[in-house]
């Protein structure tokens, strides 16, 4: 056998040292660090499933449908149900493999050397990495010390700044704060000429727990249509219980969807992944009937830390934010010992948990009284 020749891959300068993302994945009792659904499909929704991928399984020997026009359409559907956003159709949706991918169709498209790409800090860890990804400059804007942002402070920073792209989570991740409708609003309005060469910025709400939020919180897709630069991005992971087929999605104008249809790869989206998606929309009643219950989980979860002496952020979606801890990282050790995994992530001397069932929250309670001596 040969001997190994020693040599250098030409890694590129600015992904040299860098790791993958990744939360850790720990076989522990009780899940509850990445915000995932507790509650698995119902025995119809996998049947449904399992039947319909079976006879997608006989013509997998042709490519899929590349425009996938048909699940467009239902997701526009179910839009159009879920947050009374009027006159979508199938040219108003795309989607990919989880709303991380259509991230980065984004910036893609609109992003690239010599363009920004903003967002407000604390927010998603992701975000830089698809800047890093697409090559384009990352800058990160402040919020208020409560989480939420002051919406002339950020008017005032894209105006500074000048990016192509903005991204603003609602829910945001990892405190949970939502953006009023006002606030996108007014962000949408001032986006309007302040992209590259006097275009618009693109803004990007990120609603991935959109079904989660408190009732009266509306969704940016209520004015979807009064601004062609906007673009409401959603996924079928949290509230569908289907984190594992990986399927994200957006709604925007026809104009935008075109763009990002210039980036893709060929045939992006499996027969298999529109067969899953498309069998889970036909159960959106049966895969959403905890979506309620995760909600009451949630707030009395967020009442039980505050009553503990706990800072907790306001939060719509499934996971609280909460502290302060002097050693964050000893507390979240002490927990996942007691068989209970949380998230490390956030401003400093804070931990997330997500929502889980019953069971699951009288653990983190019972262990995080054990662990803090509260």
């Amino acid at each position: 056998m040969p001997e190994r020749v020693d040599l250098r891959l030409p890694l590129r300068a600015d992904l040299v040292d860098e790791q993958p993302y990744g939360a850790p994945q720990l076989d522990v009792a009780h899940l509850l660090n990445v915000n995932e659904n507790p509650y698995a499909p119902p025995e119809a929704v996998v049947r449904d499933i399992a039947d319909s991928v079976a006879a997608a399984a006989t013509t997998l020997n042709r490519y899929p449908d590349r425009e996938f026009l048909d699940l467009r359409a239902d997701l526009a559907g179910y839009l159009a149900g879920e947050s009374a956003a009027e006159g979508l159709t199938a040219h108003h949706i795309w989607a990919a493999n989880g709303s991380n991918e259509v991230m980065l169709h984004l910036l893609q498209a609109f992003g690239g050397p010599g363009r920004t790409v903003m967002s407000f800090a604390p927010t998603y860890s992701m975000y830089p990495e698809y800047a890093r990804d697409s090559l384009t400059e990352w800058v990160a804007g402040t919020r208020r010390a409560d989480h939420t942002l002051d919406t002339g402070e950020v008017i005032a920073q894209i105006e500074k700044v000048r990016p192509a792209v903005v991204l603003l989570a609602s829910p945001n991740n990892p405190t949970g704060t939502a953006l009023p409708l006002a606030d996108t609003r007014a962000i949408a309005q001032a986006c309007a000429s302040t992209g590259p060469g006097g275009a618009a910025t693109v803004l990007v709400i990120d609603e991935a727990y959109a079904e989660f939020r408190r009732d009266g919180t509306p969704s940016a897709l209520t004015v979807l249509g009064e601004y062609p630069h906007l673009a409401v991005a959603r996924t079928m992971s949290k509230a569908f219980a289907l984190a594992g087929a990986r399927v994200g999605y957006l709604a925007a104008a026809p104009e935008l969807i075109d763009c990002l249809r210039i980036v893709r790869l060929p045939y992006h989206l499996s027969a298999v992944t529109q067969t899953v998606a498309r069998a889970a929309l036909r159960h959106t009643g049966a895969l959403q009937a905890q979506v309620a219950q995760l909600r009451e989980e949630r707030d009395a979860c967020v009442t039980w830390l505050r009553e503990q002496g706990f800072t907790v952020a306001d939060t719509d979606a499934n996971f609280a934010l909460f502290g302060t801890f002097d050693d964050r990282h000893a507390v979240w050790q002490g927990l996942l010992q007691k068989g209970v995994l949380i998230r490390e992530t956030g401003p400093e001397g804070y931990l997330r948990v997500s929502i889980g069932t019953a069971e699951d929250m009288a653990a983190f309670r019972g262990a995080l009284k054990e662990v803090t001596g509260r």
